[in-house]
């Protein structure tokens, strides 16, 4: 939830960009779209409302929540019937959202007796529903790991979720510690080498040139998290900036908008 201090430049925010959209902001109205949308972090907010300003239109609580939500990680429902679908495959490997393992739940008997058509619509409207719920309370997208008993396949699930930032290279790392089989290969040595970051060198030259592969991946996608983080921190400090300089002569105007406060005399 935001803070105080950030719901007022919240409210600032939305002053201003109502009246870059050509817009009047009443300041009622604009409380209450503080109000609604106080659970959400201000990136989140900041990012939405700057896409609201570049699209044009009418400033709405609906259209900013449309682009929040949108950052919130949760997929479509036939992307999520889809991860459903692959992990009713014991054998395979799948990266899915609680909401997805859920509504699960309510379509597996539908489709264990033959009935994918009623499977579907049972966990699509179980999925809205807990999808729905979720974003009522800015609850973002949490991916965890549903382990399949191939464990070929179990390392291209996984390496897949790292690349796409599903899950964390921690959690990568972990999961692939797990394919270790007692007495290990060498070939299985390796592949926990990828943790430590210590290849062994009587790996054969199949896995040790997939585990390059699959490190220089891992490298390139932290590399890229970490410059994508430091421009957002910069585009931050600049924002911050910029709002400061201009709240003291917003506030200014709401006071005197307000006129004097409830209960004092004015000498």
């Amino acid at each position: 939830m935001l803070s105080e201090d950030q719901q007022d430049q919240l409210l600032l925010s939305l002053f201003a960009t109502a009246e870059v959209m050509g817009q009047q902001l009443t300041q009622g109205a604009a409380l209450l779209m503080v109000e609604d949308l106080r659970e959400y972090s201000e990136p989140v907010l900041s990012d939405a409302l700057r896409t609201c300003r570049r699209e044009g239109g009418r400033l709405t609580v609906a259209s900013i929540l449309k682009h929040a939500q949108s950052a919130d990680g949760h997929p479509g429902k036939d992307e999520a019937w889809a991860i459903a679908l692959s992990a009713s495959d014991e054998s395979e490997t799948v990266v899915m959202t609680s909401e997805i393992r859920q509504a699960m739940t309510a379509s597996s008997p539908v489709l264990e007796a033959g009935d994918k058509v009623g499977a579907r619509m049972a966990f699509m409207s179980a999925y809205e529903r807990l999808v729905i719920a979720a974003r009522a309370e800015a609850t973002p997208a949490k991916w965890e790991v549903s382990l399949g008993c191939d464990p070929a396949r179990r390392v291209t699930a996984i390496e897949s979720a790292v690349r796409s930032k599903l899950i964390s290279h921690e959690a990568g790392a972990k999961h692939l510690a797990h394919l270790q089989i007692a007495p290990p290969s060498e070939d299985g040595l390796a592949i926990a080498g990828l943790i430590t970051g210590q290849v062994r060198a009587k790996a054969s030259p199949e896995v040790r040139q997939r585990l390059a592969e699959v490190r220089c991946i891992i490298e390139a996608a932290q590399a890229k998290k970490d410059r994508e983080r430091a421009k957002d921190a910069q585009r931050r400090r600049v924002d911050t900036y910029l709002r400061k300089r201009q709240t003291r002569a917003a506030i200014a105007q709401l006071k005197i908008k307000r006129g004097p406060v409830a209960g004092k005399e004015c000498k």
